[in-house]
């Protein structure tokens, strides 16, 4: 686009200054040869003048003359009222095409009609197309030079996102080709230091499942005496935290993972929700508004009723002391289901908004609380949305904060 623009203007200013040239230096420079060559001409058709011979001239040159006097009035082109007339009754008024003579009469010289239509105006086209094509080449020859940029920059974004099964086609054997190879060696070894991370996570979640499991058994076998009920009730609860902490692990790199496998069915997702929230301590405060008539969707059950579980907790872990229960809502939203669960809590700084949904990420307030968690909840509620092909999307409802998915 900008080429063209800049093609447009090369051509107006070429056009432009090329005609300034010739009206200007040429017309001065030729004004001695054209104001003689007009005397010769007067002085051919003679005192009085000859309209034979001003027909003769006519006919020989490509001139138009007007004869206007006491006795002598001719035009040579009579009919002609616009266009070439127009520039030569222009031109009529220069002195240099104007000549009285002895007798009185006046002679007018023009260019005929005919040099107007014959004029080379294709020149001017013909220059124009030569510089848009002149253009286009040096687009085509620039866009060859900055393609391999262009698949660097969108190699980089590429990976940038995580996806690194595409690499950068190396198409030149120059700093660019070279550029182009490291950066998808680096991004090989990144993918492969990823793969390996989350293989020992992977492995140290499962490894550290079977003494957590012995550890909580253990202690759900200590004997219940009063002296150490409370020491027993804290062991069990961090346990169970443990737990829950190695089980969300597992599953965020499961969903994390660009092969994630859903196991879909038909879910009742309004039965689910109410499900999921009589399930919650206090759940039953929760004020749930859920459209009626709501067909079954493929959903992955487990997965699902994660997110909600989740969401609804946290609505819930921040809705102490607020004015109003926490609210859940479910519609239907085009092909789609729109669910949204909102707090009447403190809400959150919006510059922290964005970063809700990422892993092992709390908000100062939720470092203070006790029952804060580890900042795994949101980052797993966004995984399982993406995962079903939709979106989670976190904002200030002041007050409060205003949870909204949509599936697919």
């Amino acid at each position: 686009m900008w080429f063209l623009v800049l093609a447009l203007l090369m051509a107006g200013v070429f056009i432009g200054g090329m005609q300034k040239s010739f009206s200007g230096g040429w017309a001065e420079a030729a004004r001695p040869m054209l104001t003689d060559y007009v005397d010769r001409l007067a002085a051919e058709i003679g005192t009085p003048p000859d309209a034979a011979r001003a027909k003769g001239l006519t006919e020989r040159l490509p001139i138009s003359i007007r004869i206007t006097g006491p006795t002598v009035n001719w035009d040579s082109h009579p009919d002609q009222k616009t266009g070439p007339w127009r520039r030569e009754r222009e031109l009529s008024q220069d002195r240099w095409f104007v000549r009285p003579t002895a007798d009185g009469h006046r002679i007018v010289f023009g260019w005929a009609p005919r040099i107007w239509e014959g004029a080379p105006h294709f020149m001017g086209w013909i220059t124009l197309a030569a510089l848009l094509l002149l253009v286009l080449l040096v687009y085509a020859a620039v866009s060859r030079l900055l393609r391999p940029l262009i698949d660097i920059r969108e190699g980089a974004e590429r990976f940038g996102r995580g996806e690194f099964a595409q690499p950068i086609p190396v198409r030149r054997r120059d700093d660019l080709g070279e550029l182009a190879q490291r950066i998808n060696t680096m991004a090989h070894d990144i993918q492969g230091m990823l793969d390996a991370k989350r293989a020992l996570l992977l492995a140290l979640s499962h490894e550290l499942r079977s003494p957590l499991t012995r550890a909580r058994l253990n202690a759900e076998l200590l004997p219940e005496t009063p002296e150490g009920a409370a020491e027993r009730d804290a062991l069990l609860r961090d346990l169970n935290e443990m737990r829950d902490l190695i089980s969300d692990l597992l599953e965020s790199e499961r969903l994390a993972s660009p092969h994630a496998a859903l196991q879909r069915e038909p879910i009742d997702l309004a039965a689910l929700v109410r499900e999921v929230a009589a399930e919650l301590p206090n759940g039953d405060s929760i004020a749930i508004d859920l459209a009626a008539d709501l067909s079954p969707r493929a959903l992955d059950r487990t997965r699902v009723r994660l997110l909600v579980r989740n969401l609804l907790d946290n609505a819930l872990r921040y809705s102490a002391g607020a004015p109003r229960p926490p609210q859940v809502s479910l519609s239907a939203e085009g092909q789609g289901m729109r669910l949204e669960v909102r707090d009447f809590g403190p809400g959150v700084d919006d510059a922290q908004l964005e970063r809700l949904t990422e892993p092992f990420y709390r908000t100062d307030s939720a470092r203070q609380r006790a029952t804060g968690g580890v900042g795994l909840g949101m980052y797993l509620c966004r995984l399982v949305a993406e995962a079903h092909g939709g979106t989670l999307e976190v904002r200030n409802a002041h007050p409060g904060l205003a949870i909204t998915v949509r599936l697919a």
